[in-house]
């Protein structure tokens, strides 16, 4: 048995596969405790003690996220070379607002009593420049005792180089204190990119670990991975270690599924939105996904391999407002799951994007979570009626008002991952998945100018699905530095072949021998350049050079006739890519009728059709509301939908 979990910041999600057929499931989140809400929805489930001992489990975790998003990181020390103790609050000295002469200070990352500084430095060429003492590491000792962290992140000059002071230290760390090193986490060259990185590790590792073992001792028998960043899968055992790793795992859980229902749809050029109840995450799919090695979690770069997505504070539980100025604000700041949308009953008090929805008829009361829910149009009806008293409009002019704003919001993020990288979005297939991203589908796919679109089957619980389909595997990086013409392919391939041998050595427990797929990469640049681009390693320097002008004039419009420097060499190792288990449905005329509905700002009733007795080949014009367990889909006007043999509604603009 098969069970994908992803844990949202309003729901957690469910996909069990028992060996014969899916079933989906939603509750809601309980962020003080996560393993609760998934305890929770594990039993509601039915599944049973021996049913657990055969389960395989892969959960995506926003853990991690919140306590780095939140500030709830445990009291962490930060170990560095003398004279670097200030490393972490410098930074790269960049303002938010450049030409904001006062800005509110921001408190350092680190506080400067839990900031020390050490021997141990090495040289750019990894020669030893200030050695490391015994005296020295018995005092270093003393000062952690006295200051009595939760966890130490140790960050040494060049450790990428040689990392032997670093470990050197983390042995004289006492027992019991969570321990991070650089040359572990991140073995590469930026001090600062380096460190906080390593930081973050440190800081909510603990917290992961200890919520995965909370987890695991409420499943007795199932076997628990863990879904990171770069959409590879690891054992929870060793994801608390890794806990950097984790910032985007849920979001990847659902670009892994977008890549293989989107396969199977023939359309392997996606566009997607995963749009849930408090933000919306965008990102692009071009045959494989995407990664980027120059992410942000709120204001700190996180340089570990993770997926390209771009995320915005636009969801369904996304609070409307009023400025000073008299003008309407959607976002960022977010209902949650409590109290979540005024229309939940669960006290909200804020007009959000959801009530808007309710409003205009495109959320149905009784229909919400399959009726397992039913909302409240009498509080929506409050919280956006005090917006359009101060807007002086009709009540449903401020419910459309509000989705329109969410809308522009969530184009602008769209635009960024497509027009400002100098691709046609028109060339591609818009994929909506997350709870609220079937209502604005149409809307998204106009204002950009698309013509097909897909909402793929149980895209209200895409993330969840996507577990299923994630291979165990590893993301593994080095710095090596120097001129690409003057290395060869030889040394490259001794350096490719020492990573293999680690990645192979952390995957031993959890994959058979032989069973891997490599992708060796460069990260080039031009000589003087500051940021690289990543390509394939083609087998050849010559070959690898080729394809970086290539990158380079795709992305920037030009290439330079200047020398190509390497930066860092990185592999991904990854296990077999698991099938989803979708199977066919049926064809033939199915009766998905299930009433008539109004809407606001359409003209008479429109179809209301459930989608699990739709039929595969069934056509339907729009406008038309998709109801199902998890999600429901808007159809616009001028737009027409059938679908497909897995299940997949395929949008099409007349």
């Amino acid at each position: 048995m098969l069970l994908g979990v992803d844990t949202g910041g309003t729901f957690t999600d469910f996909v069990l596969f028992d060996g014969e057929r899916l079933r989906v499931h939603k509750v809601l989140s309980t962020p003080e405790a996560p393993e609760r809400a998934i305890l929770q929805g594990v039993s509601e489930l039915g599944l049973t003690a021996a049913q657990l001992s055969g389960l395989r489990m892969v959960h995506g975790s926003t853990v991690a996220t919140n306590a780095v998003l939140e500030g709830k990181g445990v009291r962490t020390a930060f170990i560095t070379n003398r004279g670097m103790k200030d490393m972490l609050t410098l930074g790269r000295q960049a303002r938010e607002e450049l030409y904001n002469l006062q800005p509110v200070p921001v408190p350092p990352p680190v506080p400067a009593e839990l900031c020390l500084e050490t021997g141990g430095r090495l040289g750019a060429d990894g020669s030893v420049v200030e050695p490391l003492g015994e005296a020295e590491l018995e005092a270093l000792r003393r000062q952690i005792i006295k200051l009595n962290p939760d966890a130490v992140a140790i960050n040494l000059l060049f450790s990428f180089l040689d990392e032997r002071f670093e470990k050197t230290i983390a042995a004289a760390i006492p027992e019991g204190i969570f321990v991070s090193r650089s040359s572990e986490v991140l073995p590469e060259y930026r001090e600062y990119e380096r460190g906080i990185t390593t930081w973050l590790n440190a800081r909510v590792g603990p917290l992961v670990e200890g919520y995965l073992a909370r987890l695991v001792a409420g499943l007795p028998g199932a076997a628990v991975s863990v879904m990171q960043s770069s959409g590879n899968t690891i054992a929870a055992s060793l994801a608390g270690r890794q806990a950097v790793q984790m910032l985007l795992s849920g979001p990847a859980g659902g670009l892994a599924a977008a890549q293989s229902v989107g396969a199977l749809a023939g359309h392997e050029r996606l566009l997607t939105f995963d749009m849930g109840g408090t933000s919306t995450d965008v990102a692009l799919i071009d045959g494989e996904l995407q990664l980027t090695s120059e992410g942000h979690i709120g204001r700190y770069p996180v340089s570990v391999p993770q997926v390209d997505m771009h995320t915005i504070g636009a969801g369904g539980g996304s609070i409307a407002r009023v400025d000073d100025g008299g003008l309407l604000q959607v976002g960022p700041e977010s209902a949650g799951a409590s109290p979540g949308p005024a229309c939940y009953g669960k006290g909200g008090t804020e007009a959000t994007v959801t009530d808007a929805n309710l409003l205009l008829g495109r959320l149905r009361p009784d229909a919400f979570l399959g009726g397992g829910m039913s909302l409240d149009p009498a509080a929506a009806e409050k919280t956006v009626g005090r917006i359009a008293r101060q807007l002086q409009i009709g009540l449903h002019e401020a419910a459309e008002g509000i989705v329109r704003l969410a809308n522009e919001h969530m184009a602008r993020a769209l635009r960024v991952m497509s027009v400002q990288r100098g691709l046609d979005p028109r060339q591609m297939t818009l994929t909506s998945f997350g709870g609220a991203g079937g209502l604005h589908v149409c809307a998204l796919a106009d204002a950009l100018g698309m013509r097909q679109a897909m909402v793929p089957v149980h895209a209200g619980v895409f993330s969840a699905l996507g577990m299923l389909a994630a291979s165990r595997g590893r993301q593994l990086s080095r710095t090596h530095r120097g001129l690409l013409a003057e290395i060869t392919a030889g040394e490259l391939e001794v350096l490719f072949d020492e990573l293999r041998d680690e990645g192979e050595h952390s995957l031993r427990e959890e994959l058979p021998e032989g069973e891997l797929r490599l992708n060796a990469s460069l990260d080039l640049r031009y000589r003087g350049q500051s940021y690289t681009l990543n390509v394939p390693w083609q087998g050849s320097v010559e070959g690898s050079a080729s394809a970086f002008h290539q990158a380079h004039e795709g992305r920037y419009g030009h290439r330079l006739e200047l020398p190509l420097e390497l930066v860092n060499l990185r592999l991904q190792l990854r296990g077999p890519r698991s099938e989803l288990p979708l199977g066919l449905i049926r064809d033939g005329a199915g009766d998905a009728f299930s009433g008539r509905a109004v809407l606001h700002g359409i003209d008479g009733t429109v179809e209301l059709l459930a989608r699990e007795r739709l039929r595969g080949g069934d056509e339907i014009i729009g406008p038309a509301l998709i109801t199902e367990q998890v999600s429901t889909t808007f159809l616009a006007p001028q737009w027409r939908g059938y679908v497909d043999p897995h299940g997949n509604l395929m949008l099409q603009r007349d």
